[in-house]
């Protein structure tokens, strides 16, 4: 059945080979991304056929200059029309890499080119924007996403070094009832495409401070992350300088958050980064860091208790300024007899979502209301929007972001300046809730 999405990528395909060159370039492309069957190796017992970047799993460290335009090339090795997201860029949208919002598909065996200039500085990341349904080797499910770290013209460096690390979760199935409500359970859980005890372990020096870059690319599900007799100072969450960095035991990232902290290494061992969650740890989500000259077992030490909170992150609002008010209800329609949920919002489901207009340099305030039982990271594309306010709690400030997680049954309240014109996508970045409707389109006037 072509569903309206898989209209979509068709009428995407056909527009971008109408618009291919007949002759190749001669100048090389600044970044080079190819997107061909992968295997990825997550241990000798668990090997999952999926898509990747490049040949490697997470995609190849992209280290872009903010403001300084390059060349882009992308070529399509798959069977199925891909196309590629720059998340957290303030990009046009005919390359921001959604359909949606009408970036051409790239046809299986097609390569595309554009020049783009890369905004804000900060960590960002970049992954397949495509439909799954319930193939869980397909999409975000597919792990295909890589690293991106735009530079700003001027970096004082307060670290030694740098570490990127990616959580994902791969394989498993589909498990439900007759109400239509499917969950994801997976087989194993990974940082950089591998289980603990199989990857090369992070390998640092007494005395360093090691500025760690920490993304959850997974499609569905939340982690805690602690490092076993080390705390994280948090400086950046999304890729956004926080006003007060944070000293903590843990961190929590929804899908698609990033996280960075300086972590100062003061405790020479041998230790675990991994899953607070004992399960999930058991399950693969966890990487052996290694001081030099260190023997014996990697070592955990279990945290006594799972504590995140934005709030701390932000500052007391001092004055409210004038915006206009967006209000947006998420819930989900369960039909039975087997048919899937939709997800809905204002009682609609994509593609037949409202559209709200917004003018170029007003100032929008999103009223987020969860009607639903299932916690939802929310992602706005080609824009930055501050936290306002976050379950009952008092007004904020100063917490600039790019995905927040929407608790079950409460209410976000977030802002943002309509300062990038063209079509404007916000949805779940859960997968199966995209999948099933959870997207809508702001359009400018």
């Amino acid at each position: 059945m072509l569903t309206r999405r898989g209209f979509l990528q068709l009428s995407g395909m056909t527009a971008a080979a109408a618009t291919m060159p007949a002759q190749p370039q001669a100048a090389a492309p600044d970044v080079s991304i190819g997107i061909a069957p992968y295997l990825v190796e997550a241990s000798p017992k668990h090997r999952f056929q999926t898509v990747a970047y490049n040949g490697q799993v997470p995609g190849p460290l992209l280290r872009l200059k903010q403001g300084r335009e390059v060349s882009v090339e992308i070529r399509n090795r798959t069977a199925d029309p891909e196309v590629l997201h720059w998340h957290g860029l303030y990009l046009p949208p005919e390359i921001d890499g959604a359909m949606e919002e009408g970036t051409p598909m790239i046809a299986p065996g097609a390569t595309t080119r554009y020049r783009m200039t890369p905004d804000p500085a900060g960590f960002r990341w970049y992954h397949t924007h495509t439909f799954a349904g319930k193939d869980l080797h397909k999409a975000g499910y597919g792990g295909q996403h890589g690293f991106l770290l735009i530079e700003p013209p001027d970096n004082p460096a307060r670290y030694d070094r740098e570490v990127f690390l990616g959580l994902h979760d791969w394989g498993g199935r589909f498990e439900g009832g007759d109400d239509g409500f499917m969950n994801p359970v997976y087989d194993a859980s990974t940082i950089n495409g591998k289980m603990l005890g199989f990857g090369e372990p992070v390998r640092v020096k007494a005395g360093e401070r090691v500025l760690m870059h920490i993304l959850n690319s997974s499609p569905t599900e939340v982690h805690w992350i602690a490092l076993a007799g080390h705390t994280f100072q948090v400086v950046a969450l999304d890729g956004n300088d926080l006003a007060k960095p944070q000293t903590l035991e843990m961190l929590r990232l929804a899908p698609a958050e990033r996280v960075s902290a300086v972590v100062e290494m003061n405790a020479p061992g041998i230790w675990v980064l991994g899953e607070v969650r004992k399960h999930v740890q058991a399950a693969g989500m966890g990487i052996v860091v290694e001081y030099a000259g260190a023997t014996g077992k990697p070592k955990w030490i279990q945290p006594e208790s799972l504590v995140w909170d934005y709030e701390r992150f932000a500052t007391p609002a001092k004055t409210d300024i004038d915006h206009e008010t967006i209000e947006l209800t998420i819930d989900s329609l369960f039909k039975g007899h087997g048919a899937e949920e939709q997800w809905l919002i204002n009682g609609k489901s994509y593609p037949h979502t409202d559209e709200p207009v917004l003018h170029a340099g007003r100032r929008y305030r999103l009223i987020l209301k969860n009607l639903s039982m299932d916690d939802h990271p929310v992602h706005l594309h080609r824009h930055t929007f501050e936290v306002k306010r976050i379950d009952d709690g008092s007004e904020l400030s100063g917490l600039q972001k790019d995905v927040v997680l929407i608790h079950a049954k409460n209410t976000t309240e977030i802002e943002f300046v309509a300062n990038h014109p063209g079509a404007t996508l916000l949805h779940c970045h859960q997968q199966d809730h995209m999948d099933r409707g959870f997207m809508m389109l702001f359009r400018y006037a």
